[in-house]
């Protein structure tokens, strides 16, 4: 009985895979995507890239669509700004934050505040490579016929809070996170997919300058 019971315990959790994910299946070796994952990030010293936004809110019937510029430089720079529809800056130069909020500045170390601290943490370890190791978040792989996803599922009290996951999507030629998801325990969600992303050009610092 135990023998089938264990069968049919995989057949539900193969199932499950597939109705969450449709056109998903689970990676069969974790290890070697991981292995691959971080070698081409290794590789990667800066990335360039637009990108668009959407914001889903329980409370209204239609998305919020914000566009913008990305840039990431190693170790632990990056510059986001939103051009469209409103202006929005936000620089992370290692644990300095510089935000600019139309004609409204700040600065603040990232230290300072647990939630942004562990958000950072996970846009750099995006970035590098070193996502798989973060932990504050359980993992499960899925591949499809020409993207990978990665489920990020909290498992800090503080995050919990925040996230009720969050999906990392890449393209399977390239292993370049495209789709980034994330999913909120009130309903809300929010998506930002990455278009034409240049590698390893050359990036001033004067991007990343935080004052």
């Amino acid at each position: 009985m135990r023998k089938y019971g264990f069968i049919i315990g995989l057949l539900l959790l193969a199932v499950v895979a597939h109705a969450q994910y449709p056109g998903f299946r689970l990676v069969a070796d974790a290890s070697a995507f991981k292995k691959e994952f971080a070698s081409v990030s290794a590789r990667t010293n800066t990335i360039k890239s637009d990108f668009v936004q959407e914001k889903n809110l329980s409370m209204l019937s239609e998305k919020i669509v914000s566009k913008g510029k990305f840039w990431f430089k190693k170790e632990n720079a990056v510059r986001m700004e939103y051009t469209t529809p409103f202006q929005y800056l936000m620089v992370i130069n290692g644990s300095k934050v510089y935000i600019k909020d139309n004609q409204k500045e700040s600065r603040m170390s990232s230290r300072s505040n647990k939630l942004f601290q562990s958000m950072n943490k996970l846009l750099m370890d995006c970035a590098r490579g070193t996502v798989f190791d973060n932990a504050d978040f359980t993992v499960r792989l899925f591949e499809g016929a020409d993207q990978y996803l990665a489920e990020l599922t909290p498992v800090s009290k503080e995050m919990k809070g925040f996230f009720k996951k969050i999906n990392l999507v890449m393209k399977k030629k390239t292993y370049l996170v495209s789709k980034v998801e994330m999913y909120e325990p009130s309903g809300d969600n929010t998506t930002i997919t990455y278009s034409n992303q240049e590698l390893n050009t050359n990036l001033p610092d004067a991007l990343f300058a935080v004052n």
